[in-house]
This record gives structure tokens, C-alpha cells and sequence, in this order.
């Protein structure tokens, strides 16, 4: 049976999609890895002659995808509250909660830790955690930003993906773990390293 981390953050524009990837790219040497694309624009999916070696698969029955045969699945979800998210969260091991350190982020950040939270309440093993993307360097704001979604009940990842050129450029580029930006590459393999902690747990 498959593992399975679902990306997912009703708000656009959070990294969701880069996240996936850069995950997905992390674990492919060790694991037989999936990335499902389950929004409907497909931005992933046209790309994954990109993504050399990676499975690359749309998300067209939900209920199949535990079935697939591969050791991880990473699923990358739309940038809205879809009513095929609480089906993804309800097969999912982990749901990965990317958020931009910004108090409006923060505050769009409630409706899909409820639906979380929800979906916790059907699946009491099901796990979920907070990781800050595109944190800029020497902000102040960071720190207050992580106090604030600390309390609100879901956990915090300690590891932080920083805003990046090639980051950024990750999805044209197969990958920061193919690149020569050593702090990129710590950041993506230090947060692989906890999302396997938080399965494991």
C-alpha cells in the first residue's frame, strides 16, 4: 500500500506545486515515486517530460491512487477549497500545509487546517503539519508569523524553504537537488527528512 502526502493550501501562490516537485525529486532515488497532479489546470502534469524519471499521473479516480503500486505518493492539490480534498485527505498519511510567512496567509490558512481537522476526526492517524515557504531573508516578521500558527493547533515544521532563484527555477530545472545551490538543497532534504519523521511517528 502506498504512502501518501497530499500538498494542500486553499490559498494560490503558497508553493504548492514547487513543494511537490522538489519532494518528489528528494525521495525518487531511494523510493518508487509518484506525483499525482489534482488540479485541473494540470501545470505539473504538462511538464513532466521535465521531470526526468519522475511519474507524473493525473488525478482522475481519487480512490485509485493507494492502489498504484509505488512506495510514496505525492499528491499537489488545486489553489481552492475543492470538494476532492476531503476524498485526497481521507487516503492521505500526511497532509503538508505550505503557507508564505504573511499574517493574510496566515489567515487563509484556517479554512484548510478545519477541513484538516475534520478529516482528523474521520481518520484519527492521519497527520498533518505546517511547513513557511518563501520566506524572505532578514524579516522580522517571520518569527511572529510562526508564534501565530503555532497556536493554532496544528504542528510547525522547524524547517524553513527560503525565497530562491532556484527555487524558483526548480521546475524547469528537474529539480534543486540536480543544482549547485547547497542552502536550497539543505532546505528541501531537511524538510524531506521531517515530512518522513511525521509519517513515521
Amino acid at each position: 500500500m502506498s504512502r501518501i502526502i497530499t500538498i494542500a493550501h486553499q490559498k494560490g501562490g503558497v508553493g504548492k506545486s514547487t513543494i511537490a516537485l522538489n519532494l518528489a525529486m528528494c525521495f525518487k532515488e531511494q523510493l518508487n515515486v509518484a506525483l499525482v497532479d489534482s488540479d485541473l489546470q494540470g501545470s505539473l502534469y504538462h511538464a513532466r517530460d521535465t521531470f526526468a524519471g519522475m511519474n507524473v499521473i493525473l488525478a482522475e479516480q481519487i480512490f485509485d491512487i493507494p492502489k498504484m503500486g509505488y512506495d510514496l505518493v505525492i499528491v499537489d492539490t488545486p489553489p481552492y477549497l475543492s470538494n476532492r480534498l476531503s476524498d485526497l485527505f481521507s487516503i492521505s498519511d500526511l497532509i503538508l500545509v505550505p503557507t508564505k510567512p504573511g499574517f493574510f496567509d496566515v489567515m487563509a490558512i484556517r479554512s484548510t487546517l478545519a477541513l484538516i481537522k475534520f478529516a482528523q476526526a474521520k481518520k484519527a492517524n492521519l497527520k498533518a503539519a505546517i511547513v513557511l515557504n518563501m520566506v524572505k531573508p532578514r524579516t522580522g516578521i517571520t518569527g511572529e508569523v510562526a508564534e501565530l500558527l503555532g497556536s493554532l493547533g496544528t504542528p510547525l515544521l522547524e524547517t524553513m524553504v527560503y525565497d530562491r532563484v532556484s527555487i524558483t527555477r526548480s521546475a524547469i530545472t528537474a529539480g534543486v537537488l540536480n543544482g549547485n545551490d547547497t542552502k536550497a538543497k539543505d532546505e528541501i532534504t531537511n524538510l524531506a527528512e521531517e515530512v518522513v519523521n511525521q509519517i513515521s511517528a
